[in-house]
This record gives structure tokens, C-alpha cells and sequence, in this order.
């Protein structure tokens, strides 16, 4: 039986909560390198690159999808994307969990899928879900949702480098990465004033 929170008919310029973990909920990153590679994928399918010459890459991805916020963990991952187009989400999902899998069962030698079924995606239509779910995402890896801000400076021992809660601090900008969707709900004048008053809301 499908899932629930399977998605079966996408809309275009909606914010989707995806999701997926390891088959039997074993380990999909074992160490480092694997977290890279996944962020590499990430990269490769959400940026342009005029000099692509393998349609396989779907070089078009980068113009209608946006990654607003992820997590890596040990045995799952977090993606939290908007889509222009009704039918991105579902490609780009297809293209990074094949090239993905296809990477980890080369490297340690296995067969077989990789993740517990097809990807959920979960539509975000209000403001107030968006906004709980990018606190959601980026505090995951402390397993506390009631974390002080004194606690913010340790976020690094808890896989702090495999979200994108960098971009919201303003300690970090990537360009396949695009927080300022969700930073803008909460100011209208620079840029400090935003990543300081996201971290006050996390906390």
C-alpha cells in the first residue's frame, strides 16, 4: 500500500518536507566521504553548468527546483524543496537517490536499493508549518528540539557541518543552497538582522 505521505500529484511553485531513510533502516552515510558525496550530488544536479554536455544530468534542475534547507543524518536526510515546475521534485529525486546508491553499493561492495522504498514528500502550504519545519530539519541531528543558544557553538559535534543551518547563521553561503525564502520572514531590513533573529527562533 502507498504510502501517505507518497505524493501522487505535484504542483507547481509548492514547497515540499522530503524525506527517506536507509532499507531497514540501516546506515546510508558510514563515513565522510559518503556525506560529501551526497552534498556533491546535491551541488551537481542544483547547479548550472553551461560547459554540460550528459543530458543524464538533467542540467535543467537548477532552474526549477530550490533547496531551501537539508540534513544529512547517519541512516536518513531531510530536504526541504521548492519546485517551479510539477514535475522537478520527482526528477531530481530519481537522478540524486540512483546516482547516490549507485556510488555506496560500488564502494562497499553490495546490490540491491539503498533507501526503504520511494522518497515522501510532504506540500507545505502554510507559513507557520514552513517555518517550524526548517527549525525541525536543522535541529535533527541534536535529537533536542529544546536546545538554549548557549548550545549553538557545540552544533558541530552533532553533524552541525551536514545541514544547511551555516547559510542561516550567515557563517557560510552556497549558491545551490537558498535560505533567504525562509529568512525573509523574519525581517525586512539586512541581512545580520535576519540570522540573528533565525537563531533566536531556533533556540
Amino acid at each position: 500500500m502507498p504510502s501517505k505521505y507518497s505524493v501522487k500529484h505535484y504542483i507547481e511553485d509548492e514547497i515540499y518536507h522530503v524525506y527517506n531513510r536507509g532499507v531497514e533502516k540501516r546506515p546510508i552515510f558510514k563515513d565522510e566521504s559518503d556525506y560529501k558525496t551526497f552534498l556533491f550530488f546535491l551541488k551537481r544536479y542544483l547547479t548550472e553548468n553551461p560547459n554540460e554536455v550528459r543530458p543524464r544530468w538533467r542540467v535543467d534542475l537548477f532552474n526549477n527546483l530550490s533547496l531551501l534547507a537539508f540534513c544529512l543524518m547517519k541512516n536518513h536526510f531531510h530536504l526541504l524543496l521548492k519546485q517551479k515546475s510539477k514535475d522537478a521534485t520527482t526528477i531530481f529525486m530519481r537522478c540524486l537517490s540512483n546516482s547516490y546508491t549507485k556510488y555506496f553499493n560500488q564502494k562497499y561492495s553490495r546490490v540491491g536499493p539503498l533507501f526503504q522504498g520511494k522518497f515522501k514528500a510532504v506540500p507545505v502550504q502554510k507559513d507557520e508549518y514552513l517555518l517550524h519545519l526548517s527549525r525541525y530539519i536543522h535541529l535533527n541531528p541534536t535529537g533536542d528540539k529544546n536546545i538554549t543558544r548557549s548550545d549553538l557553538v557545540n552544533l558541530e559535534k552533532y553533524g552541525y557541518g551536514y545541514t544547511s543551518l551555516p547559510e542561516y547563521f550567515g557563517e557560510r553561503s552556497t549558491k545551490w543552497i537558498k535560505p533567504e525564502i525562509i529568512l525573509d520572514y523574519f525581517s525586512n531590513s539586512t541581512n545580520d538582522a535576519k540570522f540573528i533573529k533565525y537563531k533566536e527562533f531556533i533556540t
